[in-house]
């Protein structure tokens, strides 16, 4: 729980649980170079992991979720407990870890963030990464910009409405 600041509410990505066929799961550095990063810690989710520590504790090498016998959880074994997670709580299951993900990446780009806000907190090398995989999520600008002009020049229009004595009349 190392990576957890519950106080300025980030989570720190700078390592990743290597979990080989053969031997022992260990914690080796993320895919890239973009994956280090510090990725804000929505209140609802740190409130559930302060809950889920003080229920189970935490695991071996500070890690928050483990398996039924406190061992790491193995990328193979993921989605079956992320799938008996989403049912207990009645959410839509999806193929687990990749799932978040792409969960995450939607609820940022429908609340307005911009590519370079979704490429740092999903840890993409490039902005033209996130594009070629989100694109099609970000919304059509067409309502944006004939809202953007009506507002400019109807701010114009009220203005020089207040001072008609400036404005000549048309003819």
């Amino acid at each position: 729980m190392d990576r957890v600041d519950f106080l300025r509410r980030t989570v720190t990505v700078d390592r990743q649980l290597v979990t080989p066929t053969k031997g022992a799961p260990r914690f080796g550095p993320p895919k890239r170079a973009a994956s280090n990063r510090v990725v804000p810690l929505p209140a609802v989710v740190a409130d559930a992991l302060a809950f889920h520590l003080q229920k189970y504790g935490e695991g071996p090498d500070g890690l928050t979720f483990t398996n039924g016998r406190g061992l790491p959880i193995r990328r193979n074994s993921f989605s079956p407990i992320f799938r008996r997670a989403a049912d207990e709580v009645g959410i839509a299951q999806g193929d687990g870890f990749h799932e978040l993900r792409h969960h995450y990446a939607s609820l940022l780009i429908s609340s307005g963030c911009s590519v370079t806000v979704v490429q740092r907190r999903l840890g993409h090398a490039t902005a033209q990464e996130t594009l070629d995989t989100y694109s099609h999520l970000w919304p059509d600008d067409d309502e944006r910009t004939i809202d953007a002009v009506d507002m400019a020049w109807n701010a114009a229009l009220v203005e020089s409405t207040l001072n008609e004595d400036l404005v000549e009349p048309l003819k």
